[in-house]
């Protein structure tokens, strides 16, 4: 038991150190994500499409 609250004690003081992002940072970043992950979507959405098309038009047929 003495070994946790030892682990406990030293992560509080670890924490203490960390510079955490402000509210603003942290919706820049957020923001920032989301639009990428929808941009690559995108991207991705057409090239399965693009690739669908030449499957279907030189090997199907």
């Amino acid at each position: 038991m003495n070994r946790i609250l030892t682990f406990l004690k030293e992560v509080r003081i670890e924490l203490a150190k960390v510079s955490w992002p402000t509210r603003k940072q942290i919706i820049v970043y957020t923001a920032v994500v989301i639009g990428l992950s929808l941009f690559f979507a995108v991207i991705l959405g057409v090239l399965d499409i693009f690739y669908e098309f030449l499957v279907n038009t030189f090997l199907v047929n």
